[in-house]
């Protein structure tokens, strides 16, 4: 039986998301050998904070400056992007000395990254000669910055046809980049009724049900959206998840169901899936892996406010594809939800590009690609 070493990093949790998709993926075909870490385990604790308390503070309290941050080191050319990122490599080495460790400890027959940290470190140590197996990466956004350009990588499992035109310009060998999907639970693959789905949540049967996933939204901002939602004057349903975002419920507090529209509210709901099944939209911001989660369940999607750079390319993406609309005002969304529940063949069009959008088997056809290469004679 294979080894293999899926490595992700706690910048947000999509990485982690993917990571433990593809364990699932590779169990679901009868490997069990895998070992799913985070980079920051295996390096100086100041690394780790220093990374990831910046990241969280600028893309949540200093969008703007995470954007020119963002798109002024996506470099333009390959030999810049290669320069800027064998210089990261050097910085971050002495940091994360106990990673090839882990490998050596592990001894893989494959490891996959979902972040491009540990993708561009152990690139530069097997070229080092500290191991020989190869090295996959998945992105986990529908656009590629160039912090993901690693020279030595043996595939690239990218979202969609625009992503993978974005690693062109790069001179990736096309034979080395697969259009996949972003890996999600495998379970979401499964058919799932939303008739179903709605009584087990005690949802109205007939009448269009819309939710929010809050676990990222600004609760003062949801509560106004609330309230207003809440006094429209057709029949409906607001399904309110909380999430990880502790301050929006009790920033709910006192909210009831409109004459025309009821109220449900939850917090940490697993899997988030029955209630994306449940509805007929839904209201999200725009990181990679929640967009393809609901993307694979054929559900339209209003984005709202998302951070720039890779949320923003990803909320490019959906509208795109037509499988959404973006709004960078939080205000705009009451009237943005009316308007397309009032227009039900705008919503089946959109609902119908969701679908074809959708890649529910992303971590499976990632799976098989790989272990389809550790079968073939070298």
């Amino acid at each position: 039986m294979p080894r293999i070493l899926i490595l992700h990093a706690s910048l947000g949790s999509g990485h982690v998301t993917a990571a433990n998709a593809l364990r699932d993926a590779f169990t679901l075909r009868g490997i069990t050998d895998v070992t799913v870490a985070d980079v920051f385990d295996f390096g100086n604790a100041l690394y780790r904070e220093a990374v990831t308390k910046t990241y969280g503070r600028l893309s949540e309290n200093a969008p703007l400056l995470w954007k020119r941050v963002y798109e002024s080191s996506d470099q333009k050319s390959v030999e810049q992007a290669v320069s800027a990122n064998r210089l990261r490599v050097t910085f971050q080495r002495p940091f994360v000395r106990s990673l090839v460790k882990l490998v050596k400890e592990v001894q893989p027959d494959v490891i996959i990254g979902t972040h491009f940290i540990p993708v561009e470190i152990l690139t530069a140590e097997r070229d080092a000669g500290a191991f020989t197996c190869p090295i996959y990466c998945v992105i986990t956004d529908y656009m590629s910055h160039s912090n993901w350009v690693s020279p030595g990588v043996d595939g690239y499992f990218v979202a969609a046809d625009i992503t993978r035109d974005a690693l062109f310009v790069f001179g990736l060998d096309p034979h080395i980049v697969h259009v996949t999907g972003i890996p999600i639970d495998p379970a979401i693959g499964l058919p799932k009724s939303k008739a179903e789905m709605r009584a087990k949540y005690n949802l109205p049967a007939e009448c269009p049900v819309t939710a929010l996933l809050g676990g990222a939204l600004n609760p003062e901002q949801v509560r106004r959206n609330v309230e207003r939602i809440l006094g429209g004057e057709s029949d409906g349903a607001l399904v309110v998840i909380a999430g990880r975002n502790e301050a929006l419920e009790p920033a709910l507090e006192g909210l009831s169901s409109g004459p025309h529209v009821s109220l449900h509210t939850y917090g940490m709901v697993q899997p988030l899936d029955d209630l994306i099944t449940a509805s007929d939209l839904v209201i999200t911001k725009a990181g990679g892996l929640i967009v393809s989660e609901v993307l694979a369940r054929g559900r339209p999607m209003v984005i709202v406010e998302p951070i720039p750079g890779q949320e923003e390319w990803n909320a490019d993406y959906v509208s795109l594809m037509g499988a959404g609309v973006q709004l960078r005002i939080s205000a705009m969304l009451p009237p943005t939800i009316a308007t397309l529940l009032g227009d039900p063949a705008r919503l089946a069009g959109m609902q119908q590009a969701a679908t074809a959008a959708g890649r529910p088997r992303a971590a499976l056809d990632i799976v098989d690609s790989v272990l389809a290469a550790l079968r073939r004679p070298i």
